[in-house]
């Protein structure tokens, strides 16, 4: 059977491709963009606080709550660009059916 370690390895590959063709779409909000990669970041941050955590506490970074919450704060981060990015874009399409609409109506 594959190891947890070895299948979140292998799930990088799908999300670099994902974060690729949404890049080369250039439909995607710009701000949700970022908090695409930001995700990116929090990988990056939590793989080096987890073996920290091993190393030093003999502990699952999942154990050791000040390490653990400073790793989450660049997912929640991303998070917060991710709906902020969308929100912006759906704020934007209601603004442009709304100038359409009034258009219309002038006669």
């Amino acid at each position: 059977m594959i190891s947890k370690d070895t299948l979140f390895a292998l799930s990088l590959f799908p999300y670099l491709g994902f974060l690729w063709f949404l890049t080369r779409s250039g439909k995607t909000p710009r701000l949700a963009l970022i908090g695409f990669y930001g995700t990116l970041v929090f990988v990056g941050v939590t793989i080096p606080a987890g073996i920290y955590a091993k190393q030093v506490y003999s502990e699952a970074l999942a154990n050791i709550d000040w390490l653990h919450g400073s790793a989450e704060v660049f997912l929640t981060l991303s998070n917060i660009l991710l709906v902020l990015g969308f929100r912006e874009a759906v704020l934007k399409k209601e603004e442009e059916r709304r100038k359409k609409e009034e258009g219309r109506t002038d006669f």
